[in-house]
């Protein structure tokens, strides 16, 4: 008999093979966020070009591209370690958002759309992960 658990991974992964990651809700979230950290971060100061606007941006789009290599990997078990990786990015970006509005680099309405789209992420990230 297979346990619900296994049916629930089996369908999703099967979804992922069908489908392809562009059909992932997870991941066009993931991409929607990582395309407004960019055109968000156009506004920082141009000295930090090479310090928090790369790496926010770095780590905004380390979510969904984790997404898509895990997807065009062999096994379950890797596609769960890159979803780890983006869950790990999506921390990253957590923070660096709460530093970048603290720098007063964000206005506080960026923040708010930003941080609403990021915690859509990290629950839709959660169960995707959960999933796997």
């Amino acid at each position: 008999m297979i346990s619900r658990k296994s049916q629930v991974t089996s369908h999703k992964w099967r979804e992922m093979e069908e489908k392809g990651y562009k059909k992932l809700v997870v991941w066009q979230k993931a991409d929607d966020l990582a395309y407004r950290v960019y055109i968000t971060t156009k506004s920082f100061p141009k000295d930090e070009l090479y310090g928090i606007t790369s790496q926010l941006r770095r780590a905004a789009l380390s979510i969904p591209t984790n997404l898509v290599e895990g997807s065009g990997r062999q096994s379950r078990n890797e596609l769960r370690q890159f979803a780890n990786i983006s869950l790990g990015s999506l921390a990253e970006v957590t923070y660096l958002l709460d530093f970048s509005l603290k720098l007063g680099y964000l206005k506080q309405e960026d923040y708010e759309v930003l941080q609403n789209l990021r915690e859509e992420v990290g629950r839709l990230l959660w169960k995707f992960y959960k999933s796997l």
